[in-house]
């Protein structure tokens, strides 16, 4: 069922619990890569603009979760917060449940934002706390989940709160909206042909994906270091490319079960491949079939990026999740290029391309692409799962439209 959204409830002189996802990238205390805060604007901005004021709520990193570390304080976001609202975001503590928060809390006016500091800065958070999450919820009128790039983690701002705060409207945010919008409803009643592009290195982290989607799909397309094990799979030599030997009887089934659904599955023909794994230094080949040993594929050959390129260009819905290569080297980046390019050409004649998170996301940034697919999720592993079939219990406990 569709949610029930922020932009529906009337939030006028109503403190507004906001969810986000602000782990953002940081160089030191530099934040490199803005794009989760900027995507938050949206919802904040709809409560602000109607009367509303927001209490955002975020973890950011990995802390030991025993108190403050300087290391993965919010401050950053809060900076870069205020000077994209043009308006003060004060961080009024170390601790997001202490009397210091609390009182900003009840003294916030309506117009107005507070961040929290990182919810994981209490061991409580991870394990979806009631306790914790019942001082959380205390703060709020309206429960916001907007935090898509955690919707996978049963944790207790995503869970534990929404529970707590049963009987109060709880509601999904602009952007996960957003995401649902395109990896739930666009993907449930695709335009055809629809075609699905995978890459990176590890198949363990596709094959739910494949599973859920060879039988709505066309065509399935796979590059990236994973293409190895499949290309193992049928008893092709690889050399020295990585190969995840415990997953080569799933990638037969795979193979199989394509065969079988009479899916196209599309493998790399040739391959750009190095003598070492390395940006610079190696011997660079191009290898069409097997691969020589003593060489390691790293990226889609030209022959292959005409190929998927051609029937990527066809398509008119496409999901694109993991990288053709180490794209972060210029020798190794032209076949993820070729790939993006070509989901481009084919959003521009009107297809529905959606892009994953993580390094997918990473890609089209790096190319300068990333506004012009239909799509760019925020969240790669919940991406992941949501194209895997999962359901998550965050979004589950939002009231329904």
């Amino acid at each position: 069922m569709p949610k029930k959204t922020i932009d529906a409830v009337d939030v006028s002189g109503k403190r507004v619990l906001i969810r986000a996802d602000f782990n953002v990238p940081l160089d030191g205390t530099r934040i490199t890569d803005d794009r989760r805060i900027t995507e938050a604007l949206p919802t904040i901005k709809s409560v602000l603009s109607r009367g509303g004021s927001c209490i955002l709520m975020s973890h950011l990193g990995r802390p030991e979760g025993a108190g403050f570390e300087d290391e993965f304080s919010l401050a950053p976001v809060a900076t870069r917060l205020a000077e994209l609202l043009g308006i003060p975001v004060p961080l009024p503590s170390n601790d997001c449940v202490d009397a210091a928060s609390a009182a900003a809390v009840a003294a916030l006016q309506p117009g107005n934002v507070l961040l929290l500091e990182n919810l994981r800065f209490h061991k409580a958070e991870k394990k979806n706390d009631p306790s914790f999450a019942a001082k959380l919820a205390a703060y709020g009128d309206v429960y916001v989940n907007d935090a898509f790039g955690t919707c996978h983690r049963e944790e207790a701002s995503m869970v534990a709160v929404p529970v707590a705060m049963q009987g109060k409207p709880r509601v999904a945010g602009l952007l996960v909206q957003k995401e649902l919008r395109f990896l739930g409803e666009a993907l449930a009643k695709p335009a055809r042909p629809f075609v699905v592009v995978l890459g990176g290195a590890k198949v363990a982290d596709k094959i739910p994906v494949i599973h859920n989607l060879l039988p709505k799909t066309d065509a399935v397309l796979i590059g990236g270091a994973m293409a190895y094990t499949f290309l193992s799979a049928l008893g092709q030599n690889v050399g020295d490319s990585r190969v995840e030997t415990d997953r080569i009887k799933d990638a037969q089934a795979i193979i199989d079960q394509a065969a079988r659904l009479k899916c196209e599955l599309h493998l790399p023909k040739d391959h750009i491949c190095s003598s070492s794994f390395a940006a610079e230094g190696g011997q660079v080949r191009t290898f069409e079939g097997p691969i020589q040993n003593g060489f390691m594929g790293l990226d889609i050959g030209p022959g292959t990026q005409v190929e998927f390129g051609t029937r990527i260009r066809r398509a008119k819905t496409i999901v694109w999740n993991g990288p053709m290569g180490v794209f972060e080297w210029r020798a190794f980046s032209v076949g993820t290029r070729s790939i993006a390019d070509a989901i481009v050409a084919a959003t521009k004649s009107g297809a529905t391309s959606i892009v994953g998170g993580g390094d997918s996301a990473a890609a089209a940034d790096a190319f300068g692409l990333a506004d012009q697919f239909s799509h760019v999720s925020t969240g790669g592993g919940a991406s992941l799962e949501m194209l895997g079939g999962d359901k998550f219990a965050s979004i589950e406990l939002l009231d329904e439209a």
